[in-house]
């Protein structure tokens, strides 16, 4: 059995509440029609995002959870800059 530490499986747990409740929470922004604020949401959740795909592509090989996300937190990153910078 792997031996977590305490503050690994801490983050484990926020990141399992943080995950759907970002994304979701972006989601809903985008469609209630304030998608500068969805996306901000959105980054918020992608570290939690990154490092749920990084933990499932070393632990069963899941290359292509890790480059989406990475693309989709680009993606995301380039919608801030247009929405807010441009």
């Amino acid at each position: 059995m792997n031996d977590i530490s305490k503050k690994e499986k801490l983050f484990n747990n926020v990141a399992q509440f943080a995950l759907p409740g970002l994304t979701i929470g972006a989601q809903i922004a985008t469609s209630l029609k304030y998608p500068r604020f969805g996306l901000i949401i959105n980054l918020m959740a992608q570290p939690f995002w990154l490092y749920s795909s990084w933990k499932a592509y070393k632990q069963a090989g899941q290359i292509g959870i890790l480059i989406t996300t990475i693309i989709f937190t680009i993606i995301t990153a380039m919608g801030i800059i247009n929405y807010w910078f441009l």
